[in-house]
């Protein structure tokens, strides 16, 4: 039965990770970074940089950790293991209430807003819940959903690519400087930087998408790693390209000028860059384009989410309607669950607020999950299916845990509200939790 239910390919995979990463944070979160006062080209390539470096370092650690327990679920199953169950319960709770369901509303509002431009009598909240019920209904009800995600993520590569080319090409450039100054390092040790950070960091969450469906990839130990790590330097190498281009097509004084016009929505940067590289017909279509990827960063995460909240259903009683699947294996009840919560978040939230909320929220059990890498270690635990090790164990780990607590750190000290949202949702999922253990004692 375990292998009847191991239906996802390496490929498929690798185009889940790279679906789920690339989305919003590439396409709005330059504007918020020169807003806080970025004006500094090195200083802003860098922290993709450093970004994807986090991003590799998890992708690194969390293969060894998948491949020891390769189950669906992700942090709430490695958490649950590693920790307490209770840890893992409240790391679920976060993935199934707000970790992908938010992603999920801010990709649909970002793909409406760009649909609105080029189309002013489009509606963007009825465009984006619109959007994200087909998405929901096809992947409830057929694993045709993989090829339909497999389609679109390969199209998001090639059309990422073209753009990227056409930047260096065409339309009128700026003047890069890229001299490395003492300014340069004051900006990249400042706590400005760790919380531009968040912003980066969100960019590149999803890294670690395949690890949700493990107990449906075909030979983990194998394809598990090789589809976090090779996803996640494929998002690298296109996130420098792109946030170079970028920067090389329009003046950071019109990228600053549009955010501060309202610092609570984003600053469309891939309109205006096509509109430097293009013209306004141009930029018109490149919004289309963008909206087409989202397509694409809405369905992984409708894919990989749900997943967290039927392995949840499994172990908790109150959630247990989550864990039905169809015939066919599909967690169809949790993947129109999460949607719901999506499309509440679509009609109340705050773009901004969202964003760092769920970036600081994420990021904490991240955190916990690489550190657990060290207890697989002290404990010399191995997986059902042969062991895989982390390259450059332990300096890897350290990295992610040095960066990711630096910025977390921040965070909680800049953006304390962001913060309290964060530590509220874990204070609700632990009353649920509590009210479960005392149902199943009376």
């Amino acid at each position: 039965m375990e292998k009847e239910n191991r239906h996802v390919s390496l490929y498929s995979a690798i185009a889940i990770v790279v679906a789920n990463i690339i989305g919003v944070g590439v396409f709005t979160s330059l504007g918020f970074q020169v807003q806080g006062g970025f004006t500094d080209m090195p200083a802003l390539l860098l922290l993709w940089v450093v970004g994807g470096i986090i991003a590799l370092c998890g992708a690194l650690t969390y293969g060894e950790i998948g491949t020891v327990f390769p189950k669906s679920g992700g942090e709430y199953q490695y958490l649950t293991n590693l920790f307490h169950p209770f840890v893992g319960f409240l790391s679920g709770w976060v993935s199934s209430t707000v970790a992908f369901a938010a992603p999920v509303a801010l990709a649909g509002v970002a793909m409406a807003t760009y649909i609105h431009k080029v189309f002013p009598g489009m509606h963007v909240q009825l465009t984006a819940i619109g959007v994200v019920g087909i998405i929901t209904a096809i992947h409830a009800t057929t694993l045709s959903g993989f090829k339909f995600q497999n389609i679109f993520s390969t199209g998001k590569v090639i059309l990422i690519l073209i753009f990227i080319i056409c930047g260096f090409s065409m339309g009128e450039h700026q003047v890069m400087n890229l001299q490395v100054t003492d300014h340069t390092w004051d900006l990249v040790f400042s706590g400005g930087f760790a919380i531009s950070l968040v912003y980066v960091a969100y960019a590149y969450s999803g890294w670690n998408a395949a690890a949700y469906l493990a107990g449906e990839i075909k030979n983990p130990r194998r394809n598990l790693p090789k589809s976090l790590v090779g996803g996640t330097i494929i998002v690298m190498f296109l996130y420098f390209l792109l946030n170079y281009v970028f920067l090389y097509t329009i003046p950071l004084n019109d990228i600053a000028a549009e955010q501060a016009k309202d610092f609570s929505k984003p600053v469309e940067v891939g309109y205006f860059s096509a509109d430097y590289i293009f013209g306004i017909g141009g930029a018109n279509t490149m919004a289309l384009v963008i909206a087409i990827l989202l397509v694409s960063t809405i369905s992984a995460m409708v894919i990989a989410g749900p997943r967290v909240l039927a392995a949840m259903g499994q172990d908790i009683s109150l959630l247990k309607f989550f864990s039905k699947t169809t015939k066919a294996g599909i967690p169809a009840n949790a993947v129109i669950g999460q949607s719901i919560v999506s499309v509440i978040l679509i009609l109340t939230a705050s773009f901004d607020q969202l964003l760092l909320y769920v970036g600081f929220t994420l990021q904490l059990f991240t955190f916990l999950t690489v550190l657990g890498v060290f207890i697989i270690r002290y404990r010399k635990l191995k997986g059902p299916h042969g062991a895989y090790r982390t390259f450059g164990y332990p300096i890897t780990p350290i990295i992610f845990l040095a960066l990711s607590g630096w910025s977390l750190w921040f965070i909680a000290h800049h953006k304390p509200k962001e913060s309290l949202y964060g530590l509220l949702t874990l204070a609700v999922g632990a009353v649920v939790w509590f009210v479960d253990r005392m149902r199943k004692k009376a």
